[in-house]
């Protein structure tokens, strides 16, 4: 084992596609609550998850991100290792299917080396692809116990108990997605950093094919600036990304220069 590595990976998406409809990874049957058939669901990270655990070692290539320009045949992932690159290379060599070799060459794949300790006080900008979401401890409204539900509508619910919906009862109050979801990232962040000027980028809901069932929740990206409060959890955070979901894609930090102030 190593310190931490950013990794670059190409990756060829019709023959991902072609792979995972094949194998049936990251398909599943989607159901209603009679038992129904509803139709099939397709999580594109469960499907990633299952390609890199098998060809460079489980969990050895998370948290990662995928990236895909509009119309692109090809993809950019990034992901965080604490495995050298070139054992990420000999563990695909010897024993990735040839199949997966045709998605992601490991000769392709490249790595830098993350700063072995950070400053206190350093200003960064960061970018994080996030599935903001919180796990009941107890029923609440249409929700069971246990259920894991978008962070803007469990704080709804518990705020405005019989309101007409989330989004209206929330923008009644001056609240948006932006700030409860700004708020969810400072908890899991837990002192890491201090965030700073956080905008949400984007924000789409997502269905995520776990466990033979499929659970929809949000999927937003959170752009901004972060100020590192405690080095050391900091690399820990990094190292094994924010939130949930982290082996399927979500909540990888990816870092940049702060702008000026």
């Amino acid at each position: 084992m190593s310190g931490l590595r950013l990794v670059h990976l190409p990756l060829a998406l019709g023959p991902f596609r072609r792979w995972a409809a094949e194998r049936d990874d990251g398909w599943t049957n989607e159901r209603d609550r009679q038992g129904r058939l509803r139709g099939v669901a397709f999580d594109e990270g469960r499907a990633l998850h299952h390609l890199l655990s098998e060809t460079f070692g489980k969990g050895h290539l998370q948290p990662f991100r995928l990236f895909v320009a509009p119309g692109r045949t090809n993809a950019a992932l990034y992901g965080y290792s604490l495995v050298e690159d070139e054992e990420l290379r000999q563990n695909a060599r010897e024993s990735a299917m040839p199949e997966a070799l045709a998605i992601c060459d490991p000769a392709r794949l490249t790595a830098k080396v993350m700063p072995e300790t950070w400053k206190e006080g350093r200003r960064l900008a960061f970018d994080v692809r996030v599935r903001p979401v919180r796990r009941l401890m107890k029923a609440g409204g249409a929700f069971s116990k246990g259920a894991e539900v978008d962070a803007f509508v469990v704080e709804a619910v518990r705020r405005f108990p019989a309101g007409p919906s989330a989004e209206e009862s929330m923008a009644n109050s001056g609240r948006d997605r932006e700030a409860v979801y700004r708020e969810w990232l400072a908890e899991r962040l837990d002192g890491a950093a201090r965030l700073e000027r956080v905008r949400l980028a984007s924000f789409s809901r997502h269905r995520a094919a776990r466990g033979g069932h499929v659970a929809e929740g949000p999927d937003a990206t959170l752009h901004g600036e972060l100020v590192i409060g405690d080095p050391a959890r900091f690399a820990e955070r990094l190292a094994r990304g924010v939130g949930r979901h982290t082996a399927y894609g979500f909540g990888m930090l990816l870092l940049r220069p702060a702008g000026r102030r």
